[in-house]
């Protein structure tokens, strides 16, 4: 099995249609999708139709949970302004979404982390800096998962790694498709930048010797989204959109 990984598309349709590109030309069996797949400042209606028309395994992510239960006044910006351009055929898919899934008796397929839309799976966020999660902390975060399983998919942080926990388990994250850097407050202010505007995505491949991983990087005009980014009033998503870091 050849599983092409994408996450945190974040309404970056442009980066999208680059990575769809490349995985037709390396080729996968089937195409998973983490989540948080439209929420920012970019195009997350175009984004909706075109993931709805795929067939494709779609999973929610904590932003598509922010945007159909949060009221208004409540939700973030980015939140807003895709609310403000969808719906109801779009809500109701996003709706139909699990957060997760497990795609076969090896394969578990997770948004944050098995139990969580919202923490961090491989890294850590401390007061003063963002790190690499322990081993230790990934095996907590990992959880008691069935033992069949030893394949773990998940995104959330925008970050492309791969560890194997102590139980065998390979995590892959796959980076984000859509937005290469951002800043958040919880549980501490910080900051996550890939330092490059490339869109990211994995794939992963079940050989004899157990699953293995290749993490993608793939260009795209990422200045028309810095540019529209900024026409939409999101300086923020300007810099992370053209540089990967924030400003």
């Amino acid at each position: 099995m050849r599983i092409a990984i994408v996450s945190d598309i974040h309404g970056n349709l442009p980066a999208l249609e680059a990575v769809v590109a490349d995985i037709g030309r390396r080729g996968a069996d089937t195409v998973v999708n983490l989540g948080d797949s439209l929420s920012g400042p970019l195009m997350p209606l175009e984004t909706a139709r075109f993931l709805m028309a795929q067939g494709w395994v779609h999973l929610a992510g904590n932003h598509e949970r922010q945007v159909l239960t949060l009221p208004a006044g409540k939700r973030g910006a980015s939140d807003e302004f895709a609310h403000a351009r969808l719906g109801p055929q779009e809500f109701a898919w996003m709706a139909s979404l699990e957060h997760r899934l497990q795609l076969s008796p090896e394969v578990l397929l997770c948004h944050g982390t098995p139990e969580s839309d919202l923490h961090y799976f491989l890294e850590t966020v401390e007061p003063s800096l963002l790190r690499p999660a322990t081993m230790p902390e990934i095996d907590a975060r990992l959880g008691q998962v069935d033992a069949r399983v030893r394949l773990v998919a998940c995104g959330h942080t925008h970050v492309p790694r791969v560890v194997r926990a102590s139980g065998g388990q390979l995590i892959v994250n796959p980076g984000s498709v859509g937005l290469q850097a951002y800043d958040d407050v919880h549980p501490h202010p910080h900051a996550v930048e890939t330092g490059s505007p490339d869109a990211r995505y994995a794939i992963v491949e079940r050989l004899a010797a157990g699953w293995v991983s290749t993490l993608v990087s793939v260009p795209y005009d990422h200045a028309s989204m810095a540019a529209l980014a900024m026409s939409n009033g999101r300086p923020d998503w300007a810099s992370a959109l053209a540089t990967g870091r924030m400003p």
